[in-house]
């Protein structure tokens, strides 16, 4: 008995206006954002991948907020899903360095003019991202007294604890108590490694309860691809400028050095040695 087959239906080809994915992810508005500023073809590949990378630091900003909510309210399965959502996000960021990582001075400087006094740390994305980490400094979010919106918001988070802050809350809640000192330091600084700290996160690697140990697991995970992140953005700021100034004013080099040289959650990394 003969059959016939069914035509596989294709796609729908014809809309009146945008189309639904257009719609849905703006790719329209996205692709034109890269506005080069001279006629340097390479120039392209550093705007873009700046602009990647400040994605990133939205979705990552996004995660953790989330797993910060999640932890002030008990809910340590959903915290940890977010955190463990954001691991391939970070290491995603960390590629993004890739196309402008080996960029020579002469590469650079074809149009580094271009960005004139524009530099990196000035990213409000990337502040809110280090004081969700609990790098904290008042002075940081100076930049932004121009901009109220990005002005407004990291005040807030400035002054909102940190995920470290809120994981801390969690182990004092589930019996591993912290003192007052600890817990209502000024969330406004970056967190100061604290020996009762360090005996909180030991009475967990020491305890029973697997999910606090997988917090810490997580929490080392992120804290090891921000040391990444930095130290990567470090190398790639050395082979492509050595040791001339930085295009915002800062000391280049020197100032990655000093800031890629210190861990976030210190007392993760210590504990270590004790259990």
């Amino acid at each position: 008995m003969e059959t016939t087959a069914c035509p596989l239906a294709g796609p729908r080809l014809g809309f009146e206006a945008t189309t639904p994915y257009d719609d849905y992810v703006r790719a329209d508005a996205l692709t034109r954002l890269a506005l080069p500023r001279t006629d340097d073809p390479a120039e392209m590949a550093f705007l873009v991948t700046s602009q990647v990378m400040e994605l990133w630091f939205a979705l990552l900003v996004h995660e953790w907020r989330t797993a910060v909510v999640l932890l002030g309210r008990d809910d340590l399965s959903g915290a940890l899903s977010a955190l463990r959502r954001s691991l391939p996000e970070l290491a995603a960021l960390n590629a993004a360095w890739q196309p402008i990582a080996r960029l020579t001075p002469a590469q650079f400087e074809s149009y580094r003019p271009a960005l004139g006094s524009a530099s990196g740390f000035q990213s409000a994305r990337y502040r809110e991202l280090e004081f969700l980490l609990g790098e904290k400094s008042a002075n940081m979010i100076k930049p932004h007294e121009g901009t109220p919106r990005a002005h407004a918001e990291l005040t807030e988070a400035l002054h909102a604890p940190s995920l470290y802050d809120a994981a801390l809350e969690l182990l004092h809640r589930r019996g591993c108590p912290l003192p007052a000192e600890v817990r209502e330091r000024d969330r406004t600084r970056t967190h100061p490694a604290d020996p009762a700290v360090e005996q909180a996160w030991a009475r967990v690697y020491r305890g029973a309860d697997h999910r606090l140990v997988e917090l810490g697991e997580v929490l080392t995970d992120i804290a090891e691809g921000f040391w990444r992140w930095r130290s990567d953005h470090l190398m790639a700021t050395r082979r492509a400028m050595g040791t001339r100034p930085g295009s915002g004013g800062s000391a280049g080099v020197a100032w990655l050095e000093r800031r890629a040289g210190r861990l976030v959650f210190p007392e993760l990394w210590t504990v270590r040695a004790d259990v």
